[in-house]
């Protein structure tokens, strides 16, 4: 959520329930891998009950209780391989308002999901990276097969810090939704079409019903 909230804050105009799983009896990677998302989990809906941080129209603040989420699910949690892109020119992003973003293609980050190579550019802010907290940040939006039927119509973000290395752990089970899928007051930067997977992924953040 931090590209979405920190977006908020530059302009007012910018930009179900967590399912309880248990962990194993004894300490594993995949065991703290999966509380990591439900931590992540956790807070997001914190953020969502939180009148002062919620995007969420006041009609439906009242009986919010949750998000929607995919089940927690290790197998997309990928390590990908980043290829720098230091020489890439500086693009304005285009969002769902005449608004647009500053940003810089980062790098390409290449792994493998559901049983095939893929690829996604990241982006990096040059708004954001002139404070100081936020010079590690790294935007990720992306499609999938999901979106218009599981999942929001217009892709969701996942939020990443640059690496030591050139290994950069995408975790799609911290995917979100754009403030725009639940308020249209907020301006969104839409996922670049080349950012498209050819496949579903069934992790992260469900489409929010406003039945």
């Amino acid at each position: 959520m931090k590209y979405v909230s920190l977006l908020c804050l530059l302009s007012l105009l910018s930009c179900g329930q967590g399912k309880k799983y248990h962990d194993e009896s004894t300490a594993s990677p995949k065991s703290a891998l999966v509380a990591d998302i439900l931590k992540f989990q956790e807070g997001l809906d914190a953020s969502f009950k939180d009148p002062e941080e919620s995007p969420l129209p006041d009609k439906y603040k009242k009986d919010f209780e949750g998000l929607d989420y995919f089940e927690p699910d290790t197998t997309y949690v990928v390590k990908a391989k980043l290829v720098r892109t230091p020489d890439a020119e500086p693009f304005f992003m285009p969002t769902t308002t005449d608004r647009k973003t500053n940003e810089v293609l980062y790098g390409i980050a290449h792994f493998t999901l559901n049983g095939e190579e893929r690829q996604l550019e990241i982006y990096q802010s040059l708004d954001l990276i002139q404070q100081e907290q936020y010079k590690e940040y790294l935007f990720l939006p992306f499609n999938d097969a999901t979106n218009g039927e599981e999942t929001y119509g217009g892709g969701r973000y996942i939020d990443l810090s640059i690496p030591e290395g050139d290994t950069l752990v995408i975790d799609f089970n911290k995917a979100y939704n754009p403030y725009c899928a639940y308020n249209k007051k907020y301006s969104c930067p839409l996922v670049p079409r080349q950012n498209y997977l050819r496949t579903k992924v069934r992790a992260g953040v469900k489409d929010f019903h406003k039945d």
